[in-house]
């Protein structure tokens, strides 16, 4: 019994001098429940929306003052026609407009007034919820006007329209098919890059790569062209799964759907090729690759949960992730059928973000070199 005593404590006294693994025990669950304490929830906070109101009259500035007081709306811009609200739709600008009549106050009392309540349905579940906040907070403020005219000839009432944008039937897959594609890609090309080249490393291989004819840049871009081809091939099974199975459109250009997705690709690509730059091992490259990759992609991307809800430093976290500005760019070409001159920036982080990757690998190599 002593001895088996003192084999424990030998065993503990390892485990407390490793780090890393107090980091896996201690650091992991704590990240991940205040990780998922904040992001999974379904209420949605300070969405973005346009404002159309041609009367600005004191019923109409009372209900939008109360739709942004409620929290869960702040207001983006003021627009003077729906084409304005059409383009900040399209841009990712904005994720609801509303629509007041000319004469919204003078309206109210005859039983008359009516609202438009436009929402961005390439997200259907966002667009839902926004709705029927929208909706709740009208109906409380027609409540208050009931009382109000209690007493009147007339009772104030007013009708709301909804009108979803891009998604009329409001299909969860015009969310689910962009989303997965981006998960998919990241992770296909991202994992298999690193793991491919930590287990040269891991085997001794690399050595003799490094000391061979070939420079850092040929080793990486040989490394790195099989798993483009092949996710390239990916990318188009599941654009024609989407289209064929489940409905899904594709209202932009091929040409720059293609030229976004090989983007993205190498976004990936490069970020595999610096993880296993650092990793010793192919294990090691795997688990950075899985929990540093694939959770944030998940989480923080906009891809389930809305960025809108999550605090500040969890959103500026997710702008460094790739798949954020992907989503955008994926659901603006299909559904929206937008152009470059409306993700231009989500393509220009993109491309920023390859070569800050593709740097760093190559630095790395160099090194190694050395």
């Amino acid at each position: 019994m002593e001895r088996l005593i003192a084999f424990i404590i030998k065993e503990f006294r390892h485990i407390l001098r490793d780090r890393r693994t107090l980091l896996i025990l201690f650091g992991m669950p704590v990240a991940q429940v205040l990780l998922f304490g904040f992001v999974l929830t379904n209420e949605i906070k300070n969405a973005s929306i346009a404002i159309l109101d041609p009367s600005k009259d004191t019923e109409s500035i009372a209900l939008t003052n109360q739709l942004v007081s409620s929290h869960y709306f702040q207001v983006e811009r003021t627009i003077s026609t729906v084409e304005e609200a059409d383009a900040a739709f399209r841009a990712g600008k904005i994720k609801m407009a509303v629509v007041f009549p000319p004469d919204f106050s003078a309206s109210i009392p005859r039983g008359e007034a009516k609202l438009q309540l436009i929402g961005d349905a390439s997200d259907p579940n966002t667009a839902t919820t926004l709705i029927q906040y929208a909706n709740a907070i009208v109906l409380d403020f027609q409540k208050n006007r009931l009382q109000e005219a209690s007493n009147s000839a007339g009772a104030p009432l007013i009708a709301i329209q909804t009108r979803m944008r891009y998604n009329p039937e409001q299909k969860g897959v015009f969310n689910f098919v962009p989303g997965v594609m981006t998960l998919i890609l990241m992770l296909v090309s991202a994992m298999m890059t690193s793991i491919t080249i930590a287990r040269e490393k891991e085997m001794g291989t690399m050595e003799v790569l490094l000391v061979s004819p070939l420079k850092p840049i040929q080793i990486i871009l040989g490394k790195t062209a099989p798993y483009l081809a092949l996710t390239i091939l990916n990318t188009l099974i599941i654009i024609l799964l989407g289209i064929f199975v489940f409905g899904m459109p594709l209202q932009g250009s091929i040409g720059l759907l293609a030229a976004e997705c090989v983007l993205y690709m190498f976004v990936a690509l490069s970020l595999g090729i610096f993880i296993s730059t650092k990793a010793k091992d192919q294990m090691t490259a795997m688990f950075i690759s899985a929990l540093g990759l694939m959770m944030p992609t998940m989480l923080l991307s906009g891809f389930i949960f809305p960025r809108e809800s999550m605090p500040v430093p969890l959103q500026v976290i997710g702008s460094a992730i790739p798949a954020t500005w992907f989503n955008s760019i994926i659901k603006g070409i299909m559904i929206k059928g937008v152009g470059l001159t409306y993700i231009w920036k989500q393509t220009l982080i993109l491309g920023g973000m390859a070569l800050f990757f593709l740097v760093l690998s190559l630095r790395n190599f160099k090194d190694r070199l050395e």
